[in-house]
């Protein structure tokens, strides 16, 4: 019989979900990737089929963040140890950034 912890990630990854668990964590620590200055400004709201999408306050910071995405993606795959996120997708926010 094995332990439960060992079970769950080979099952996850026996039904293609382990990807989508790594993005959803990149989700989750997307303000310690960018820093808190761009925290302030962009946040990662989900997930799917390798797109990290991403709210933004406006226009310029969808701009700026564009010539950054490489880099961010590098940065998100050196801290999750894995290649999850192939896109990441600048959005602005509808009504603001809640801060």
């Amino acid at each position: 019989m094995q332990a439960a912890g060992s079970i769950v990630p080979k099952l996850l990854r026996d039904l293609g979900l382990e990807k989508n668990l790594q993005g959803w964590q990149a989700v989750r620590e997307w303000p310690e990737v960018v820093g808190p200055r761009i925290a302030r400004r962009a946040h990662a709201v989900a997930f799917r089929d390798g797109v990290l999408r991403v709210e933004v306050e406006g226009s310029a910071w969808q701009y700026e963040l564009g010539f950054l995405e490489r880099r961010l993606i590098q940065e998100i795959e050196r801290r999750l140890g894995a290649p999850c996120v192939r896109k990441l997708q600048f959005v602005q926010a509808r009504g603001g950034i809640r801060r």
